[in-house]
């Protein structure tokens, strides 16, 4: 009985689950990597904290900040809630009654997320978001502002060998043939434009990614491997 009170699931995926019941979701992105991820996301305790996660999809992130502790977390999305995307709210809505989750959840286009409606956060999450935007500058000022202390960026990136902060537009299908693809910034890219949305202090994981002696990962990086993803911590 208790199951067919539960949302539909999804026709597909992106993220995948374990749910307390013993039930299991293979979404596109597999499970151990998601696992992964979210400690080079979390890298510190949660306790007390706020978060908002900004473009949630099936929500694993916005689950995680409230699994590690997080005092209170918010997920919004438009794009794969309810806009162009190809999936909808049916995965979160679906993960969310699993876990009896307290995480809240609004419909919200990326360029809507005001301080004065929402006011800020302890931590953002800006994941897998920044390169599907038109405006990633904007877009990232607009997340910078809803921050009290630390951003989280994930994107893809390029142009790691320039030595000068840079960002590539791709070409329409170019990247995994996905019209929406549109930008990906260097790493001194993001250092530049999240200095200048006040934030102080900066890491970049894997490290290896960092343009921090670029010349050493030049000949690299234009062979092969040229659009690499990479985790983007902001702190003030």
């Amino acid at each position: 009985m208790q199951s067919a009170m539960l949302p539909p699931q999804p026709d597909q995926w992106f993220h995948s689950f374990a749910f307390p019941d013993g039930e299991r979701v293979d979404g596109i992105k597999p499970l151990e990597s998601l696992q992964e991820e979210a400690d080079l996301i979390f890298p510190t305790p949660l306790a007390g904290k706020s978060v908002l996660d900004i473009g949630a999809w099936d929500g694993f992130f916005s689950f995680q900040a409230e699994r590690r502790g997080a005092a209170s977390v918010l997920a919004t999305d438009h794009f794969c809630w309810s806009g162009e995307g190809w999936g909808d709210k049916r995965g979160f809505d679906h993960a969310h009654a699993r876990f009896g989750s307290q995480v809240r959840s609004l419909d919200l286009d990326v360029a809507d997320h005001r301080v004065e409606d929402l006011g800020q956060f302890d931590m953002v999450l800006l994941l897998g978001v920044l390169y599907h935007v038109t405006d990633p500058y904007r877009t990232l000022e607009a997340a910078a502002a809803m921050s009290r202390d630390h951003l989280v960026i994930e994107t893809v990136t390029a142009l790691r060998h320039e030595p000068v902060p840079a960002m590539r537009l791709f070409t329409e299908l170019e990247l995994d043939r996905d019209s929406t693809n549109y930008w990906a910034p260097n790493i001194l890219a993001l250092r530049e434009m999240c200095r200048r949305f006040g934030f102080t202090r900066f890491q970049v994981l894997p490290e290896a990614l960092d343009n921090q002696g670029w010349r050493k990962w030049a000949m690299h990086f234009r062979k092969k491997d040229r659009y690499r993803r990479a985790i983007f911590h902001a702190w003030r």
